[in-house]
């Protein structure tokens, strides 16, 4: 237990921690993508609303979500560490400094952790906290004919403190009464500023996914002379460009057609 310990207490163990975690926001990211797609269907956030109600009260997807949290902790403590470690070991710069292959997004990893994490602070208090505690939801009430296929929406006040969701099927329609956190998404991204600091954190995902999701590979000791270019191309134009561009998307699309 004790090597177990000093292993991962040491800086390549840290690194390893840091290399799991992100890989682990990697895959979170693909699915939290996939979910917010659903925004852009016309459908006064039918889709939407149902998918946050399922990720809300399915409880395997708590327990993943809760590991979810402690990732996101986990990583931006260890990089802390790691960055004041490597500036303790390096007090003084250099006078002269060296030329360096180094990249701008490895070289600024710091900056663009700081940013991420003021990102995910500010997001999950404006989405996250206020759908599971703030009470101050409003609720919207889904009517689809199992006829036709055709759904209306109206809104929906609960006569009980302790309503969270419904689903009965009544004459032939099928009644879903939900919170509306899309209304929450269309009042965030009607505000200006709030789509810029958006747009510049999905561009800090970018970099900082840029050089991170390459070098946990490599700090995982999976590095093949076969395989290295697969992992930088999916590196580079899935987690580093395509995604953050979806997410981007969002609200730019929101603020200048819904708002």
């Amino acid at each position: 237990m004790s090597e177990f310990k000093q292993t991962f207490n040491s800086s390549l163990g840290k690194k390893l921690i840091m290399a799991l975690t992100g890989l682990f926001l990697c895959t979170f990211l693909i699915v939290h993508l996939g979910g917010n797609l659903l925004l852009f269907k016309n459908d006064d956030g039918f889709a939407f609303n149902v998918y946050a109600n399922f990720l809300t009260h399915f409880p395997p997807i708590e327990v993943i979500a809760y590991l979810l949290y402690l990732s996101i902790l986990v990583h931006a403590l260890y990089a802390l560490i790691l960055t004041i470690k490597n500036r303790k070991a390096r007090p003084v710069g250099y006078a002269v400094q060296a030329k360096s292959d180094a990249s701008w997004s490895s070289k600024n990893m710091g900056l663009l952790g700081s940013i991420l994490f003021l990102f995910i602070v500010i997001h999950m208090s404006d989405f996250w906290y206020r759908y599971k505690y703030s009470g101050s939801m409003n609720y919207k009430e889904y009517r689809t004919d199992l006829s036709s296929g055709v759904t209306q929406s109206v809104e929906f006040a609960p006569t009980s403190t302790n309503f969270e969701n419904s689903v009965q099927t009544e004459n032939n329609f099928e009644i879903v009464r939900v919170k509306d956190l899309h209304e929450r998404v269309q009042q965030s991204f009607s505000q200006w500023w709030y789509v810029l600091f958006y747009v510049i954190a999905m561009g800090a995902v970018s970099f900082h996914l840029l050089h991170g999701f390459q070098s946990a590979f490599r700090t995982m000791g999976w590095v093949h002379r076969k395989y290295t270019p697969i992992v930088e191309f999916i590196g580079t134009w899935f987690f580093a460009v395509i995604m953050p561009l979806g997410f981007a998307a969002m609200p730019v699309v929101y603020f200048f057609t819904r708002s």
